[in-house]
């Protein structure tokens, strides 16, 4: 004689069925994140990350807790952690522990090694900005090229008293075009009698910077005469479209510097 199942008990078998998968599911992505978590610490072992933690949660997600010297193994640690196969997203939650250094002190240190950075390597048509507070770097303004970005973002990340980086950089479009105009406006500048003095200095260039045939200027000059020269020396350049001024007069308050 066949026997037939109730319509009653149906749901419930299929209920302890499903629990029963459920639970060999979860036990399994259990497994399987402690098989990860000990795959990131295993990429995380190095005496700079001796006091970072690491847990991974069922969806592969990877947080990343303690401390670190410098922001250069933050950074670092985030991009081996999303290396790891597993992982799906890291959360760097890691402080930058190290030295505290006060903003004005800070600014100062990385303005003087960034004036000096990738000297030789087109630097002076570059225009970075830099600001510091509470020891987060911002990095603004044009890099010409990515190299020269990211050598100013991995100079500010190993540097002491930094506690995280924030990359506002824009890299210049690529262009022959704009490559000639860069070249022949700084000749055009250094050229003329009264400004080739800054191009001695390294760190105190007249930094020219050109985005589809538009040139600013940046840096320091000692008078508003050399602040005008260059910008009719860069303006006679054939191609330029505009001309924006910004350069600084020494010693003159920036509210009453004209920009042309």
């Amino acid at each position: 004689m066949t026997r037939t199942i109730g319509s009653r008990k149906l749901p419930l078998l299929a209920a302890a069925l499903f629990a029963a998968l459920l639970t060999l599911s979860l036990g399994a992505s259990a497994a399987n994140a402690q098989d990860v978590a000990s795959a990131v610490r295993a990429k995380l072992d190095k005496s700079q990350y001796k006091n970072v933690q690491v847990s991974v949660d069922a969806n592969g997600i990877a947080t990343l807790t303690g401390t670190v010297g410098l922001y250069e193994y933050k950074s670092d640690a985030d991009k081996t952690v999303h290396k790891v196969k597993g992982v799906t997203a890291v959360r760097n939650d890691i402080e930058v522990a190290g030295a505290t250094v006060p903003d004005s002190q800070l600014e100062k240190s990385l303005g003087e090694k960034l004036a000096y950075d990738r000297v030789g390597y087109g630097n002076v048509f570059d225009a970075i900005t830099l600001q510091v507070q509470n020891g987060v770097v911002t990095l603004g303004g044009h890099a010409h090229n990515y190299p020269n970005r990211d050598s100013a973002l991995g100079l500010v990340a190993t540097t002491p008293g930094v506690k995280d980086v924030i990359d506002d950089i824009s890299v210049d479009p690529v262009s022959p075009m704009d490559d000639r105009i860069r070249v022949e406006v700084a000749r055009a500048i250094y050229s003329f009698p009264s400004l080739n003095r800054y191009a001695i200095d390294p760190e105190m260039p007249i930094r020219v910077s050109v985005q589809n045939g538009n040139v600013e200027l940046y840096g320091m000059v000692d008078s508003e005469a050399d602040k005008d020269a260059a910008f009719i020396r860069a303006n006679g350049v054939s191609g330029v479209f505009s001309v924006k001024n910004y350069l600084q007069v020494a010693n003159q308050p920036a509210e009453k510097q004209k920009n042309p």
